[in-house]
């Protein structure tokens, strides 16, 4: 401290004499706003980017910067702001008034959503801030199971709670039907074109991933169960190369 106040070394260098840091050794001076910055620094805390001066409570973060919430008043009722004021298009608002225009709160970072909105686990998100609780990857419209009030991709639900149904999505809890390289659940098993229970038992038919009744089948076009026909014979041939393998083994 110089006459009371921080100075850079360079201005007090400059002003002072060419002696000053041969004399001050290995001290350091600096201007206010930078012994602010020092001293939030040291606390954890934030310096506000208005009045420069170290912010002790909650700041009110605005287009990125920190500042203190008593130097902004709402944009619509003009009432003083607290660091729970929502920022919309540029603007600041506070919490009541920013609820009365109905924009939705993202549920991840408390943020307004201005552009598309996705509604699940009875809250509304950024599509980027949806992600698997257990990889915190976005889902990006791709589907999700719930569990508890958290959502997961379909690789980490099974991993965590087993078999989900591919009919119903949800965790099949009884016995598991495994068809079509899928499960399902035994009262989701149906036949995809007349929705006629089926059973393992049945004689049935892959068509658009989905099991097909034989009743059903016999009711397509001709060309369409000639290339049914191929792609199954085509499917079997490939697959017996690995059966034989596992003979010989």
């Amino acid at each position: 401290m110089l006459n009371g106040w921080p100075w850079h070394l360079g201005s007090a260098h400059h002003n002072l004499g060419g002696d000053l840091e041969s004399e001050i050794g290995f001290l350091q001076h600096l201007c206010r706003p930078c012994h602010n910055r020092e001293k939030a620094k040291g606390l954890g805390k934030y310096v506000c980017q208005r009045c420069r001066l170290v912010i002790d409570e909650q700041p009110l973060m605005f287009r990125s910067d920190a500042y203190h919430p008593d130097h902004f008043s709402c944009t619509h009722c003009g009432k003083e702001l607290t660091a729970e004021a929502r920022e919309l298009k540029g603007e600041l608002y506070c919490l009541p008034c920013h609820d009365k225009m109905g924009v939705p709160i993202c549920g991840a970072c408390r943020r307004p959503i201005e552009g598309r909105v996705v509604n699940a686990l009875g809250k509304q998100w950024h599509v980027e801030h949806f992600v698997c609780a257990k990889c915190e990857k976005p889902f990006l419209g791709h589907r999700h199971y719930e569990k508890k009030g958290l959502a997961y991709c379909e690789t980490h639900y099974n991993q965590l709670f087993g078999d989900v149904c591919y009919n119903c999505s949800h965790v099949i809890e009884g016995d598991v039907v495994s068809a079509l390289n899928k499960a399902w659940c035994v009262s989701c098993f149906s036949c995809s074109t007349c929705n006629s229970k089926l059973t393992l038992k049945n004689k049935f038919v892959e068509f658009d991933m989905k099991p097909v009744c034989k009743r059903c089948y016999e009711k397509f076009p001709l060309e369409l169960k000639k290339r049914l026909k191929k792609l199954s014979e085509l499917t079997s041939r490939k697959a017996q190369p690995k059966a034989a393998d596992l003979n010989s083994a």
